[in-house]
């Protein structure tokens, strides 16, 4: 899930990632890796909140789309079902989620 909030300039939004509590069943650990970051799986870990939810919360500049995805347990890669959009990977294996901003 995302949640969007744009700074009063309109040149930047905070962007919450979020998997929910009941999506992240059985996770240990996550990260949301994209454009924003490099493709870092270590650059952007999400923190577990009391309810279970996995979030982590990004400034980026308005007016771009960005791709990315939830990096799992350090193996295995999941996508945000409630992206704004998805494009093919170039491997043509999957989908990136996108934000549009």
């Amino acid at each position: 899930m995302l949640k969007k909030k744009y700074e009063a300039d309109g040149a930047s939004c905070n962007v919450s990632f979020v998997i929910k509590a009941d999506e992240a069943e059985g996770f240990q650990t996550a990260s949301v890796v994209g454009d924003f970051n490099n493709w870092d799986v270590t650059a952007h870990p999400m923190k577990r909140s009391k309810k279970g939810d996995f979030e982590a919360r990004l400034l980026l500049a308005a007016g771009k789309e960005y791709q990315f995805r939830y990096y799992i347990d350090g193996e295995r890669w999941v996508n945000d079902w409630n992206a704004d959009k998805y494009n093919e990977t170039p491997y043509g294996d999957a989908e990136n989620c996108v934000v549009i901003v």
